[in-house]
């Protein structure tokens, strides 16, 4: 099942523009979710990255990892959809990151879940892009974690 709209996601993420980057849910399977993110040249963050040859920042291509982490966990357990806490990154392990990121490039992500401790998921991606090409390749791969904290003065 994947989310056709915008408003869908924003149902299940409490990210606002300028800071969601999750265009749209390809596809969700259990255990996994694919989302896509279209890099606009006029991104904010762009402007002082490189700004003859503008570069994604690798801290933006994991931010839209750990979202679409966050729509998986959120779209697998109802129960946390009526829940006032929040995802939060309280890990990063083994980020590698293997291609540059140009505006125009569509990424993908495959997010793939590993482990549930407690409040704790542990998680796995992939992100790919096409080139010239249009042969996909890897952007990165890491392994991070997801808890699910609780609302201030919970």
């Amino acid at each position: 099942m994947a989310c056709e709209t915008r408003e869908e996601i924003l149902s299940l993420l409490p990210h606002r523009d300028p800071f969601l980057f999750v265009d749209r849910i390809v596809e969700r399977k259990e255990g996994s979710i694919t989302c896509e993110w279209d890099i606009r040249a006029d991104l904010d963050c762009l402007r002082g990255h490189y700004p003859d040859q503008p570069i994604l920042p690798g801290v933006m291509i994991s931010e839209f990892v750990f979202q679409s982490g966050a729509l998986l966990v959120y779209g697998s357990e109802p129960e946390l959809q009526d829940d006032p806490g929040a995802p939060v990154l309280t890990r990063i392990e083994d980020a590698r990151f293997k291609r540059i990121v140009r505006p125009g490039a569509t990424l993908r992500v495959n997010v793939k879940h590993e482990e549930r401790l407690a409040n704790a998921r542990y998680l796995s991606a992939k992100v790919t892009t096409l080139d010239e090409a249009g042969i996909q390749r890897t952007v990165a791969r890491l392994r991070f974690v997801l808890a699910i904290a609780p609302a201030e003065g919970a």
